[in-house]
């Protein structure tokens, strides 16, 4: 594919709009960006622009014929699939395609491509540990948070390139062909973009649409919906938690289970897939332990964006759990955790949005209790536990109703634990026991 000299417009000026115009530079190209925003709100971002001085850019939303001068339109993943400029370039006859397709070609290297409702961007990360650890040289990129435009250009000391790709990712590939390609699981997420489940699912399982018989695809047995796109698949199917693959190892972790698989392609050897595991301490921001304060323990789980990132944070723990959750609504169903949330929860303090659907769900199973700030809901939450008790920020919603994403929630969310003031408990001459505040 030649850019040279083509006009290609990004919609969008985050991260991955940013990757593209300097993927789009650095092939000789003129890139361009329409962003629905503000400049200041992408100050940091336009600041990795390689030649900021060569890139046109338009603000405060799009216009149709700066789309219209160009020679392809590359979408970012929050741009949906049917916006308005995607169908000013159609009618053009301009190529559309999003960030992921347009790395895809100009990447020299085979690619694992992983994706799924709940838990890619711990089994990305453990894939490319496992990978690393077996001596093989790999770049970790797409929604795990390194865009793949952003590497594609420099593969050239890699072994191969394992991406983590969401659904929406997934809308606007063309020719797209991961070498290894699995679906971890799928439960309901981004029903506020996809019309309903079904239109979700056939959105997730492109990520095989373009495999052939030399190419594998990785699914999971347990779930019956994915069981079935077996005979469909023109790739190898490997499942990693088939009956007799779990006969073969104690293991039950999905998440394990999944890079075991994919380890086994690559000819790992088993020590090395246990060193890996043993040496893990999880990924940022999903059931990331931040402190014990006076015997309590809080948790930073603001990856979990969907009810079954909730049910996983719920059965995690034995301890009694109070939990913080709430944010943008992605038009999830919270009811199918009643049950779990009566048995497990000792109260939820819910925010933004969705604190009245939360409400609603859950104030008859359990003690459910509005707060205004992430902050209030902390506080709360330190008040109400008891020694032994888990906090987890476990919103089941998206962050951008109060923030830029679930990395800045996390982070917010881990100032505000770290910056708590314990009480202690010290004897004194009498019967009674006197607490008092002090910092760590």
């Amino acid at each position: 594919m030649d850019l040279t000299n083509k006009k290609v417009t990004v919609l969008g000026a985050k991260r991955s709009g940013i990757a593209v115009a300097n993927l789009v530079s650095r092939l000789n190209g003129i890139p361009k960006i329409s962003d629905n925003g503000f400049q200041d709100a992408s100050k940091k971002d336009l600041e990795k622009l390689i030649s900021p001085q060569n890139v046109l850019i338009e603000w405060g939303g799009h216009t149709q014929s700066f789309i219209e001068d160009s020679d392809l339109v590359v979408l970012s993943p929050g741009v949906r699939i049917d916006a308005q400029p995607i169908r000013w370039a159609r009618a053009k006859k301009i190529p559309v395609m999003g960030e992921i397709e347009l790395a895809w070609r100009f990447c020299p290297k085979p690619v694992v491509a992983l994706t799924g409702s709940n838990g890619k961007t711990t089994v990305v990360t453990l894939i490319a540990r496992i990978l690393q650890e077996a001596g093989k040289k790999v770049s970790l990129c797409g929604n795990v948070g390194i865009p793949f435009c952003e590497e594609v250009l420099n593969l050239q000391d890699k072994d191969l390139v394992v991406l983590e790709v969401s659904s929406f990712q997934l809308e606007s590939i063309i020719d797209f062909r991961p070498h290894v390609a699995v679906i971890l699981n799928f439960s309901q997420n981004h029903l506020d973009r996809h019309k309903d489940l079904n239109e979700y699912f056939e959105v997730k399982k492109r990520i095989f649409l373009n495999q052939c018989s030399g190419d594998y695809a990785v699914l999971n047995y347990e779930e019956s919906r994915l069981r079935n796109l077996a005979p469909k698949l023109k790739a190898k199917v490997l499942y990693f938690n088939s009956p007799d693959v779990l006969a073969e190892t104690s293991l039950r972790n999905p998440n394990q289970l999944a890079a075991i698989r994919v380890a086994k392609i690559f000819g790992v050897n088993p020590d090395v897939v246990a060193k890996v595991f043993a040496e893990f301490t999880g990924v940022e921001h999903r059931l990331e332990w931040v402190r014990t304060l006076d015997g309590v323990h809080f948790i930073n789980d603001s990856k979990a964006t969907t009810a079954e990132a909730g049910r996983w944070a719920m059965e995690s723990f034995d301890q009694p759990i109070i939990m913080i959750c709430g944010g943008r609504d992605k038009n999830i169903d919270f009811s199918i955790l009643r049950e779990l949330a009566r048995k497990k929860v000792k109260k939820m303090l819910v925010i933004g949005e969705a604190r009245d659907k939360l409400k609603k769900a859950f104030s008859d199973v359990v003690t459910v209790e509005e707060c205004r700030t992430l902050e209030d809901a902390v506080s709360w939450a330190k008040k109400s536990a008891s020694r032994g008790d888990r906090v987890v920020l476990s919103p089941m919603c998206a962050s951008f109703d109060m923030f830029l994403n679930f990395e800045e929630r996390g982070r917010v969310f881990k100032k505000i634990v770290q910056e708590l003031i314990p009480c202690q408990i010290e004897a004194t001459s009498t019967t009674k026991n006197k607490i008092y505040q002090t910092r760590e």
